[in-house]
């Protein structure tokens, strides 16, 4: 079986957020960068495919060359190889547009993505990839099996869980359920020796239309100062409560 696994180049959620040019463009100025959550959950998913069924494990990033110790990271967890798409990832079609391409041109049987990146949350981009290729598509995915060609999958639905049977091939957006936190892999050194000898391969983008572009970026306002008040004036609290806060 071969997989591939899509892996955004996210920013750490302790990094420190801010705006540039009239809050339109992200700065980048001591961001650090990790694989996004939903992608890590599963990328451990594929790697137990390797270890249990044989399955050979592809990582892949719309990206620039800054993206590369992501795609490294990807590969000290255990992938087999990477591929990095020499592109600014712009919207979400341009990126489902590129990781088709790759798909269509690998004849891989299972696609694992994020079913939303923990930046822009658009949550576009493996369904549009099930769209444009006219593939199985299963989002939300909790947790996934393969028994030849054959899957079944659980999956996240309002107020509960459903479980479907599909085939292959098959994309999934899969997010935390896939495996447990306690399984996530931490690169050890041998691993990290042996991911600078694998394949990391650079492919050209295709033309694709940019169809949305960010005008303007706002962070959330900041919090109010708490106030106290002492456990004995509960009138004091009442009127906060109710005139201030306006919850009672």
């Amino acid at each position: 079986m071969k997989i591939l696994v899509c892996i955004s180049h996210v920013p750490d959620t302790t990094s420190k957020i801010n705006f540039t040019n009239g809050d339109s463009e992200f700065d980048t100025n001591g961001v650090q960068y990790v694989i996004n959550p939903n992608d890590e959950f599963g990328l451990t998913r594929a790697i137990w495919f390797q270890e249990q069924q044989g399955a050979n494990v592809t990582v892949v990033n719309v990206g620039g060359p800054d993206t590369e110790p992501t795609l490294r990271k990807a590969l000290a967890i255990g992938a087999n190889e990477a591929i990095r798409v020499n592109a600014n990832p712009t919207d979400g079609f341009f990126v489902a547009k590129q990781l088709a391409e790759v798909i269509k041109n690998g004849g891989y049987d299972l696609v694992i993505a994020g079913k939303e990146s923990l930046d822009y949350n658009g949550g576009m981009v493996p369904g549009m990839i099930a769209g444009i290729l006219g593939s199985n598509f299963l989002n939300s995915c909790t947790a996934l099996t393969v028994d030849g060609n054959n899957v079944k999958a659980v999956r996240e639905i309002d107020g509960g869980k459903e479980t479907v049977s599909t085939t292959l091939p098959l994309i999934i957006g899969g997010q935390k359920g896939l495996v447990e936190e306690k399984d996530l892999r931490i690169p050890n050194m041998r691993g990290i020796m042996t991911a600078r000898t694998k394949a990391l391969t650079i492919l050209e983008p295709v033309d694709a239309a940019v169809n949305t572009k960010a005008v303007k970026f706002e962070k959330p306002a900041p919090k109010s100062a708490v106030k106290l008040v002492s456990a004995d004036n509960l009138d004091e609290l009442i009127n906060l409560l109710h005139n201030e806060a306006k919850v009672i």
